[in-house]
């Protein structure tokens, strides 16, 4: 699996790295927090690279893309992606975003709306209590040494600098600190056709899912026997459920494809 095109392009400031593989109709792959392109879409790449042309994106602090000493926002990351698009003389797509990433989808969605052709919004969020119980108390004392182990190895292969671990850290922890509720505009406005999906074990609630489903009017609904994003990826301890990550895919490429 090696891209047929990878590199930077600078956007507002910053130099984001993309890959590009495969060739045809395009699907922008966006990562979630902590993460990078190949982290969270790998499988899901070896999966559809054959069928549409695939662009992954490293967001600002992630990855391969440099660090901003500003808060990271979900609309801040929206216009980073469009922007880059852009740079790729990339007018209009379809977009997948994991966890944080289908965060930053919905907003290219609500402020980009010419740019979408459909929207995959995997394991995402409006409101606060539609994660589960705890999860926003726990990010006020979050600190490194909590962040996933597996996050901070795929991190420091591709940026040695301990420091802009930290810095990712940081930034991350604070976005989800100072989240305040969406109005349901956000998702009332999408005018594309989207598709939900989350696991009925994942860190937002199965009702949660439903109730963005609802609120989104050309949107469909799919909600797995699996855990946060066990069905397009491998669990922290390297567990990988091919079948189920067969069957999510599946459903994705039937879905872009009507």
């Amino acid at each position: 699996m090696t891209p047929g095109e990878k590199g930077y392009k600078t956007v507002s400031g910053i130099r984001m790295y993309y890959e590009i593989y495969g060739s045809g109709q395009p699907l922008i792959l966006i990562h979630g927090g902590g993460s990078s392109i190949l982290f969270d879409f790998k499988e899901v790449i070896s999966r559809l690279e054959s069928k549409f042309q695939l662009i992954g994106i490293d967001l600002q602090n992630h990855g391969k893309t440099e660090h901003r000493d500003i808060p990271e926002t979900f609309e801040q990351d929206a216009r980073d992606v469009v922007a880059l698009l852009q740079e790729l003389n990339i007018e209009k797509a379809s977009f997948w975003g994991f966890s944080n990433g289908g965060n930053t989808v919905m907003q290219i969605a609500h402020l980009f709306p010419e740019k979408v052709e459909k929207l995959i919004v995997a394991s995402a969020f409006f409101k606060r209590n539609g994660m589960m119980d705890g999860f926003f108390e726990g990010m006020q004392e979050a600190t490194l040494e909590s962040m996933p182990e597996p996050l901070k190895i795929n991190f420091l292969n591709q940026n040695p600098d301990f420091s802009k671990l930290e810095n990712l850290f940081d930034k991350d922890s604070k976005r989800m600190q100072n989240f305040r509720d969406w109005s349901e505009d956000i998702l009332t406005s999408i005018k594309s056709p989207a598709l939900f999906i989350s696991g009925d074990k994942d860190v937002m609630k199965a009702e949660h899912t439903v109730e963005m489903w609802r609120l989104a009017p050309h949107s469909q609904l799919m909600i797995l026997p699996a855990t946060h994003g066990s069905y397009m990826m491998a669990d922290f301890e390297g567990n990988i459920d091919k079948s189920l990550i067969d069957t999510t895919t599946n459903e994705v490429e039937k879905f872009l494809n009507c």
